[in-house]
């Protein structure tokens, strides 16, 4: 029967004990980095000179020298034989959204003789084949040549294996004519920018050159479902998501998920996971249940922002390894079930110069200017470019989860909470005036009170939030890499920056404070229609939005369109982070790579339609008339009218699936909006008939098992 595989699976995760496979160790935190060329690394293989060239590149953002490559390259192929490694590979982030990696042994021979070599050259550059990897037009087939460039900020790492183990050298990814092929190239030009920007800005207000570190801390959600379960639904192995499945009756309303007691099996499996994050230093520091069921959380302490990016790809592949030893699958796609809550990457982004955050607020008079001066060019940042922050969320997975359950709205907006609010009120009205905390703002003098930290509530619907010494941007999806919407708001913040510091550098500096708080006070007057602190859920919300003039891109076809105009491209262009080749080029690889995904869950549904429901409830409908024809032959009086009722109405919805399955079969070889119209209606008609055909019939594993039964 059809359902035996679904029982037999509930069967045998029923008699699970939950315990961690054989071999496994729960986190150590002595591990922590042992698999990371870092710089007691450095300092215990490299020789001292070049150990302190390499330090200055790493921590001061000097330039590499090049003399020190090879005593580099050396020190880093000694340490990873030291750890098990036998081949090395350069690790970068082309534009499919994940990794990749082409490995090389270290051996070397002469015919006779074998010797493990890695050279300078091995480790400063690379060559892949760059057509084969999306490129939008960059690359074609019979322009093949791509190199990939060593990345000294981020240390090389040990990725293990059953037998054996790799040394991964981070790197960057371009063309042979220069043109970035990856995210990692575009989000360092971008920190670049926000340094320079914010320097000019600091020295405003007289302070000396310090180092800027922008910063992140990524919290990644995501899903586990028993793999026995995964296997059964062509839908997820395909297309990461659930085309069809029937909401139960009990799933989030009771919200007795969310921090709950974590099932022993899952938390084993988290203990591994921190287990293989420690050793790769990567800070992960919280775990949770999340509000779906089968829903979880992980959330490292904050770092630099290019090793936050990177360590955040080694996060959700680590996830995705480990669930596979404790027999789950870990879903990364931002909506896997219909009407549940989705999955986000929510982006806790600050920037900091010196020791300082400029998104703390201050103690002292100067502390809070620079703090509202901050607070402001970013309320402005947000306003003049909401559309690509939007555009940096798009994609067909979090089309899905946009504005439904947990996740934001697609209409950008800022929370600032009461506290703040009140401040950037009374900066808008320009009047000296005693706030809700205490004092009177004015800048330049004893003015705005100390605020705590967490001066802000949290807003769950909001976008972009303040949430006390960073913002966090809700609307990143979970499979999302973080390069993307922070190369959009570096630059962009950084545009702030830049305008803003060639303003106050004109200010005399016995007028400061005051043209200050008029030039705040302009801002604030221009650009506050893109603060707000309610309900993002509201149903006028998003008619107040319409009344402000804010931009709401509700599909990823929308909102990639802003990628290519003229004023934007400008914008990249301007400090270096985009040419217009290349970003022409992610447009056209965004937008192609929408177009297929949307496609291939078209192809996915039909067949599931067509080849696994369709006969079930064919077969069920033949069971009905069979027993109705016994029934009348044996001129049965009860019953009949039951089974005449029932046979009628899974006969009815077989020819509505049947012409649906055709519409959809007619529209993959149309545009997206047909398939996706297709993909709705016979969605709605398949869902309807999982409560209609019989538990021991239904062919696919059902939403209570996957979401309760782990």
């Amino acid at each position: 029967m059809s359902n035996e595989k679904r029982y037999d699976a509930v069967k045998a995760i029923a008699e699970m004990k939950g315990t961690a496979p054989c071999g496994a160790l729960p986190a150590n935190i002595d591990d922590y980095g042992e698999d990371v060329f870092n710089f007691a690394a450095m300092q215990k293989w490299l020789p001292k000179a070049a150990f302190e060239k390499l330090k200055a590149t790493v921590e001061g953002g000097l330039p590499l020298d090049p003399a020190i490559a090879g005593d580099v390259a050396h020190a880093m192929k000694e340490w990873a034989i030291s750890r098990g490694a036998t081949s090395f590979t350069h690790w970068f982030q082309p534009l499919t959204g994940n990794t990749a990696e082409k490995h090389d042994s270290f051996l070397e021979t002469d015919g006779c003789h074998a010797i493990l070599s890695f050279s300078g050259k091995n480790l400063i550059v690379g060559e892949p084949d760059a057509s084969s990897f999306p490129s939008g037009g960059l690359r074609s087939t019979f322009e093949a040549r791509g190199y990939t460039a060593w990345d000294p900020t981020s240390p090389a790492f040990i990725k293990r294996h059953g037998n054996g183990a790799t040394l991964c050298i981070p790197t960057a990814f371009c063309s042979y004519t220069g043109e970035a092929l990856d995210r990692k190239t575009p989000l360092l030009r971008s920190i670049q920018a926000l340094g320079n920007a914010t320097k000019k800005l600091m020295r405003c207000f007289q302070l000396p050159d310090e180092k800027v570190t922008v910063t992140l801390g990524p919290e990644q959600e995501y899903f586990l479902i028993d793999k026995r379960f995964y296997l059964q639904r062509p839908d997820l192995l395909q297309t990461g998501r659930t085309l069809f499945g029937a909401p139960p009756a009990k799933h989030q309303q009771l919200e007795d998920h969310y921090f709950g007691t974590i099932k022993m099996r899952v938390l084993n499996f988290m203990n591994e996971v921190e287990r293989e994050l420690w050793k790769l230093g990567i800070p992960a520091k919280t775990r949770h249940n999340e509000v779906a069921p089968a829903q979880f959380e992980l959330a490292p302490i904050f770092e630099e922002l290019n090793l936050a990016c990177d360590h955040n790809m080694l996060v959700m592949e680590v996830l995705r390894q480990t669930a596979d030893r404790y027999g789950f699958v870990c879903l990364m796609h931002e909506k896997p079930f219909a009407g549940v809550n989705g999955s986000g990457k929510h982006n806790n982004w600050s920037v900091s110069y010196g020791k300082r955050n400029l998104l703390n607020p201050g103690n002292d008079p100067c502390q809070n200017a620079i703090f509202l001066t901050i607070l402001c060019a970013i309320i402005e940042a947000i306003d003049l470019h909401a559309d690509l922050l939007r555009s940096a969320v798009t994609g067909v997975g979090n089309d899905h989860r946009l504005g439904a359950n947990e996740a934001p709205p697609a209409v950008i907006s800022m929370y600032l909470g009461d506290q703040l609010s009140d401040v950037i009120d009374q900066l808008e009205k320009g009047e000296p005036k005693s706030n809700k905390h205490g004092g009177t703002l004015r800048i330049g003098v004893d003015t705005l009170p100390a605020l705590p930290q967490d001066a802000t509530d949290r807003n769950r619907t909001s976008p972009f939030a303040f949430t006390g010494n960073k913002f966090e941007f809700r609307a990143p999806g979970s499979s999302q890499p973080c390069s993307g919407p922070n190369v959009i708001l570096n630059t962009i913040v950084a545009d702030a920056f830049e305008r803003m510091a060639e303003t106050l550098a004109k200010f005399p500096e016995a007028e400061f404070h005051t043209l200050l708080q008029n030039h705040l006070q302009r801002i604030v007057k221009q650009h506050k229609r893109i603060i707000f602190n309610g309900d993002g859920y509201a149903p006028g919300w998003l008619e107040e939005a319409a009344r402000r003039g804010l931009p709401n891109f509700k599909t990823t076809m929308e909102a990639l369109k802003v990628l290519t105009t003229d004023e934007n491209i400008a914008l990249f262009e301007k400090y270096n982070v985009f040419r217009r080749r290349e970003l022409v080029s992610r447009y056209e690889v965004f937008m192609e790579d929408y177009h297929r995904k949307v496609k291939i869950e078209g192809e996915v549904a039909l067949e599931i339609a067509r080849c696994m429901i369709f006969p079930a409830v064919a077969a069920e409908y033949g069971k009905l008339v069979d027993a109705l024809g016994k029934a009348e032959s044996l001129k049965f009086s009860k019953g009949t009218e039951s089974l005449r009722h029932r046979a009628a109405l899974l006969g009815e919805a077989l020819d509505v699936l049947n012409r649906e399955s055709d519409a959809l079969s007619r529209a993959l070889n149309g545009e997206h909006e047909g398939i996706l119209l297709a993909l709705s209606r016979i969605r709605a008609t398949v869902d309807e008939l999982e409560k209609f055909v019989p538990d021991n019939s239904w062919p696919l594993p059902k939403y209570r098992e996957m979401l309760f039964i782990y």
